[in-house]
């Protein structure tokens, strides 16, 4: 699909259908309720496709001048494009009801089925990947937006995902989409790219919180040359700081029972009551002592020559200088 295409699309489906993932930016209008979809469904298999399709109308009729009515105001230029499953029965419907109703209507060869094979097929071509890497708190986000606005080509995964990756990557921010939703907007993010120029992500794990990296990307991510920046812990700690500021306590002692098991009773114990009484720096600094030996672990398992160490020289002294000076530092190595 065109990106540039502003065209309305209209997703057919079932709620819980769409629910579960949808072409980003298509709005729901389902010919059919969940339990309609259902119903007709049992029909055609116990009884027989006739008499399902005679069901289908019977409760699709009373539904069709809302329909249109409906269209008319997502593309008040009568131009809309339809699609359901596989491009079957129910968006060859809708496409024929609002064509009778003076719309050009478009519908979506092969519907979600395709797109999701397109998808799957699209990113499993080679791409020119650059990889940010570094230790928790450095700001590997805040560099991707740095990157974007000097005219870099972005991926933002974990702001895709809703999610920081880590324990505590969900405070503060909305909930999480649909695992294959958010390969959906995955999807939509590169398709508004050039492939033939270098495109920056951080580096992550397969898990970001409750969804995965697209598995094709996923693998390329892995081959890819990781850019590995180097700040000073003072400086993580209070960029951490700055990120979590203002949040619920409650909200953070749950994200710190995630990792019970890893950190120890004794240990979890200790950090809990440090961040009840307010000695936020004191639990950052323990903490990154955790996320940092996860992550060297995570590196040396990289091909030899594939992690490239990026400091700066002298040391930044405050966060905001350090993020100024890192991303003009990376597009010159990386050059």
């Amino acid at each position: 699909m065109d990106p540039a295409d502003t065209t309305p699309i209209i997703d057919v489906r079932s709620p819980a259908e769409y629910a579960k993932g949808h072409l980003p930016g298509a709005l729901s209008m389902p010919l059919f309720t969940d339990a309609e979809r259902a119903e007709v469904g049992t029909t055609y298999k116990q009884v027989g496709p006739e008499q399902a399709f005679s069901l289908g109308l019977e409760r699709v009729g009373p539904k069709m001048a809302g329909f249109v009515k409906q269209a008319r105001q997502i593309a008040p230029h009568g131009r809309i494009k339809v699609y359901c499953w596989r491009g079957g029965k129910r968006s060859g419907s809708m496409g024929w009801l609002l064509a009778q109703a003076g719309f050009e209507s478009l519908v979506l060869e092969g519907g979600y089925k395709a797109y999701r094979n397109h998808l799957l097929t699209t990113l499993g071509q080679p791409l020119k990947l650059a990889v940010v890497g570094g230790m928790t708190g450095s700001g590997k986000t805040e560099i991707l937006q740095q990157l974007a606005m000097a005219g870099e080509q972005v991926i933002d995964l974990e702001g895709l995902a809703n999610h920081r990756g880590s324990a505590f990557g969900g405070v503060g921010l909305p909930a999480q989409p649909s695992n294959e939703q958010f390969w959906n907007l995955v999807f939509d993010r590169f398709n508004q790219l050039d492939p033939n120029r270098t495109i920056w992500v951080e580096d992550e794990s397969r898990s970001i919180g409750c969804v995965t990296v697209p598995e094709p990307l996923f693998v390329q991510m892995r081959l890819a040359p990781v850019y590995a920046v180097s700040v000073e812990t003072a400086l993580r700690v209070e960029h951490l700081q700055q990120v979590y500021a203002g949040h619920a306590v409650e909200a953070l002692e749950a994200s710190l029972l995630k990792i019970e098991k890893r950190l120890g009773t004794r240990h979890t114990a200790q950090l809990r009551e440090a961040l009840l009484a307010g000695e936020m720096a004191q639990v950052t600094q323990q903490l990154l002592d955790y996320y940092d030996k996860m992550y060297r672990y995570g590196l040396e398992r990289r091909t030899p020559g594939q992690v490239v160490e990026v400091t700066l020289q002298p040391a930044p002294q405050r966060w905001s200088e350090w993020l100024q000076r890192i991303t003009p530092r990376l597009m010159e190595i990386r050059s």
